[in-house]
């Protein structure tokens, strides 16, 4: 082999050598930055974790009054009074009325634990709430065979586990009165850097994601429009309730229905208690006070207006996000019971979210719909 060709092939060898030892490097430098980057989101997850919550809160809350503060910004030059303005609105929309709830039903279930606790203490403990409900057991005993059953031992128990679980209820809203100020602060000190930086912190969020210029707008156009379709869905939820509250308490006799149906408004937020944190107690000051038959009515009518939650939610979401109502409602309800109270947005994003990403991925793989396979198939 001539000596020009065997040089010519030396550095053709050194080359090839020279670039798998960089591909090699590349590949080692990527994968230890993906370790890095791995092992430092998950630290970060484990500072934020404990705020997640409130700063998700503070998302939707964004989102929801975000068209408010861009007209106040318009108005107002500068960015930081416009974020300190509409986050001060939004204490005074959102805030204020939750202290005014916990307020008004912290005050009166303290009425009635006073006036069962005084009314016990003179006639011997639990046996004033056996006595009262002396009568509807008779009444019962005429259908139902009760000669096997203490129900005075029965009742007893009832009232010292349901004494026990309200001291310590207590106790830990107690000990949360801390965690709960810190979490607010972290709420509206978020909300304000959302409303000044919103438009920065969205392209920072785009430009992260690994997506088209598109997709990132297709993704949190629809995760912004899936937070307001719930917020709208807890407004119309807490509109419906409310009206409902007010009609039955007008029914029954309930002083100043108007008030307690808006209080039953507020309540309806709350996920597994919501109104029944006003109309039970209602009841049952009813029932202790003799009006056996309101204090079932009204029982029936708030039991039965809870259930416009189910049906209420689900169609105004459903109906923004164009998704269908039963994955709505399971949404919904598979949110609440695993995140709580957040569930009721984090649920319906989620299922959102999911859908636009199998959209997405039909789309970069140029897969047909369902309906141009049915098409296909009956051509």
């Amino acid at each position: 082999m001539p000596r020009k060709k065997r040089g010519h092939l030396k550095r053709t060898g050194r080359i090839t050598n020279r670039a798998l030892e960089l591909h090699v490097r590349q590949q080692a430098n990527t994968w230890f930055l993906l370790t890095l980057a791995a092992l430092a989101l998950y630290l970060s997850y484990l500072v934020a974790q404990p705020f997640l919550s409130a700063m998700f809160a503070a998302v939707v809350l964004a989102v929801a009054f975000y068209p408010l503060h861009a007209k106040i910004h318009v108005s107002l030059a500068r960015a930081n009074l416009a974020a300190t303005l509409s986050t001060v609105l939004v204490i005074f929309v959102v805030a204020v009325p939750a202290v005014l709830l916990g307020f008004v039903v912290s005050r009166e279930l303290g009425h009635l634990h006073r006036s069962l606790a005084q009314d016990s203490a003179a006639q011997g403990g639990g046996a004033y709430l056996v006595h009262v409900l002396e009568a509807p057991v008779r009444l019962l005993g005429r259908y139902v065979d009760l000669s096997q059953v203490d129900v005075r031992s029965t009742l007893l128990g009832w009232v010292a586990a349901a004494s026990k679980y309200l001291v310590g209820v207590s106790g830990r809203a107690m000990r949360d009165v801390l965690s709960l100020i810190v979490d607010t602060v972290v709420v509206f000190f978020t909300l304000f850097f959302l409303f000044r930086d919103g438009d920065w912190f969205k392209q920072q969020v785009a430009a992260v994601l690994p997506l088209t210029r598109e997709q990132s707008t297709r993704l949190l156009s629809r995760t912004s429009d899936t937070i307001v379709a719930s917020v709208y869905g807890g407004i119309a939820v807490g509109l419906s309730q409310g009206l409902l509250a007010s009609v039955g308490f007008w029914i029954v006799g309930v002083p100043a229905p108007a008030l307690w149906g808006l209080v039953t408004a507020l309540a309806s937020l709350i996920p597994a208690v919501g109104t029944a944190l006003v109309w039970v107690p209602a009841a049952v000051l009813l029932a202790l006070s003799g009006h056996w038959i309101k204090a079932a009515i009204l029982l029936a009518w708030g039991a039965a207006a809870g259930q416009t939650a189910a049906v209420v939610r689900p169609y105004v979401v459903a109906g923004r996000t164009k998704i269908h109502n039963l994955l709505i409602f399971l949404a919904l309800l598979g949110g609440v019971r695993t995140f709580g109270f957040m569930g009721i947005f984090i649920g319906p994003v989620v299922v959102s979210v999911t859908i636009v990403l199998l959209d997405m991925l039909r789309e970069a793989n140029a897969l047909p719909t369902s309906e141009e396979r049915a098409k296909a198939a009956a051509e």
